[in-house]
């Protein structure tokens, strides 16, 4: 009862504080400065000031518009652990219930501006997201690798490597949706899989997608503003450093709790054969007699279709279509129309017995759906206030962004918790604001690729590597933690990711890529 009170209260305070701060900065703004905040869409169905008010938005939002943010995220570390059962059957709720906290007193405050910024984080980010997310997840789940593929040290670096590989051409999630399942299955029979499944997040699901634009959300965002397709290969030095040093990292950590699992098993193994002659071999499979055999690999051609699709939106240019006052460009949409129908191909010519032995099912992507639209509604003041640069209330936290050391932590910290892609955006205008001030963006981003290509190269790898440290940090992340719970190996809770492996592992590393490149 304790907990539930202070739930409430918490609740209670979100509210009062948001819509007195947010009316209280709208009276002072247009009473004191005479800046005026519109809240009426114009007649193109988007709120006066050109392009949605975004700026004037997020000059005047308060820090304490964050806190539903805040909430959402403590909800997903904290409810795991103090109330498992609730949260198993009510995270759906949860996750609404902080949206409509933060929903009800935004567009109180802020009216037709606020219902404009959540229908376009709806309609322009969520939706997209979830609809690749999905397509990945069902395309993927219909291949199939048969036999008995034994995740020895070395065989799951190797498979480590190849999907580190796979994240630049296929993307992070494609690539982590591809290999998770074969991953797991062939360290089902070890007892220490966690730490397995976490690299697996920090390489596959991030770092790997350092090289094209393909591979992560911000990278593709920079592909759209003038940034060359190959340039980002540039980047090739940071991701191997980073990457070969996290697979050593791992491989030996591996090899330490499989010489321990295999001198456990042997001990058993002497135990029983004394007592009884029952039982036979070790309880280790082996690959003898058992070939590895793929099924499902019509699925690949629509992965391709997949990757192609994505590629395509970024390429053409068949101009816009105005959805509930949200101009969205067609390509997009045609995108997203591909990307359902990859999966549906891949649900119909997939059969259901195949799915069956690949254990697929769709609580993974359902968890990830419900949960998102959360963050992501919760998470609207962070990234005005944030875009709003050296005029919002991070306005000290911008202006004390001048090195490239500087660059890569302060985009790579708020990439950790928020979504990376405006994050990266924002710190690529704040670069071209301070070397290109007054040039055009086509003019301005060819001298920062060249002139400056360190601070392009700081915000980039910022950007994807620190993706990493989190659950929410990039998209496939939280994928791949559920698919891994519903596969029977255990996961750290939210803040015990962080504690335990982001924190030991990818901070060291990210300072040794600091001193080498940055510093």
């Amino acid at each position: 009862m304790r907990f539930g009170k202070w739930v409430i209260l918490i609740v209670i305070l979100c509210v009062l504080l948001i819509s007195i701060s947010g009316l209280a900065s709208d009276n002072q703004t247009a009473a004191s400065s005479g800046k005026k905040i519109h809240s009426e869409p114009n007649s193109h169905g988007t709120p006066d000031g050109g392009h949605g008010g975004h700026e004037n938005l997020g000059e005047v939002l308060p820090i304490w518009s964050c806190i539903p943010f805040a909430c959402m995220l403590l909800s997903i570390a904290l409810f795991p652990l103090a109330a498992p059962e609730f949260w198993h059957h009510h995270f759906g709720k949860v996750s609404a219930f902080w949206a409509v906290s933060l929903a009800i007193p935004f567009l109180f405050a802020y009216k037709g501006l606020a219902l404009y910024e959540i229908l376009h984080i709806v309609l322009a980010d969520y939706v997209p997201f979830i609809i690749l997310l999905w397509s990945l997840y069902t395309v993927s789940g219909g291949i199939l690798l048969r036999g008995s593929l034994r995740g020895t040290p070395l065989v799951n670096t190797i498979m480590l490597v190849i999907g580190t590989v796979l994240a630049s051409w296929m993307g992070t999630t494609g690539a982590a949706m591809l290999l998770i399942r074969p991953f797991l299955r062939a360290n089902s029979y070890r007892k220490s899989r966690t730490f397995m499944v976490v690299f697996f997040i920090f390489l596959v699901a991030n770092i790997g997608g350092s090289l094209t634009p393909l591979g992560d959300p911000p990278l593709f965002l920079g592909f759209l503003h003038g940034v060359s397709f190959f340039w980002t290969f540039k980047l090739l030095p940071h991701m191997v450093l980073a990457a070969v040093l996290l697979l050593i990292i791992y491989f030996f950590v591996d090899l330490y709790f499989y010489k321990k699992e295999t001198a456990s098993v042997s001990d058993e193994k002497n135990i029983e054969n004394q007592t009884s002659q029952k039982r036979e071999g070790s309880t280790i499979p082996s690959n003898e007699g058992s070939s590895l055999k793929l099924e499902g690999t019509f699925n690949f051609i629509l992965l391709a279709g997949i990757v192609g699709a994505v590629l395509m939106s970024g390429i053409v240019d068949w101009g816009e279509i105005n959805t509930l006052g949200i101009h969205r460009a067609v390509q997009d949409w045609a995108r997203d129309g591909l990307l359902i129908l990859m999966g549906i191909l891949s649900l119909v010519a997939t059969s259901a017995k195949l799915r069956e032995d690949n254990e697929f099912t769709w609580f993974p992507i359902i968890e990830v759906a419900y949960l998102f639209i959360g963050i992501f509604v919760t998470m609207i003041p962070c990234l005005l206030i944030l875009k709003a640069g050296t005029k919002g209330e991070l306005a000290f936290l911008i202006n004390a962004v001048k090195e490239p050391i500087h660059y890569f932590w302060v985009t790579g910290a708020l990439s950790a918790f928020l979504d990376n892609a405006p994050t990266y955006l924002t710190f690529f205008n704040t670069a071209i604001g301070s070397f290109y001030a007054g040039m055009t963006e086509a003019q301005a981003v060819p001298l920062l690729m060249t002139e400056n290509a360190i601070y392009l190269k700081a915000i980039s790898a910022g950007a994807v590597f620190f993706g990493a440290c989190s659950y929410i940090g990039n998209a496939p992340n939280f994928m791949v933690r559920s698919i891994a719970e519903e596969a029977g190996t255990p996961m750290p809770s939210f803040f015990g990711y962080i504690l335990k492996y982001s924190l030991v592992f990818l901070i060291p590393v990210f300072i040794l890529v600091t001193l080498v490149f940055f510093f």
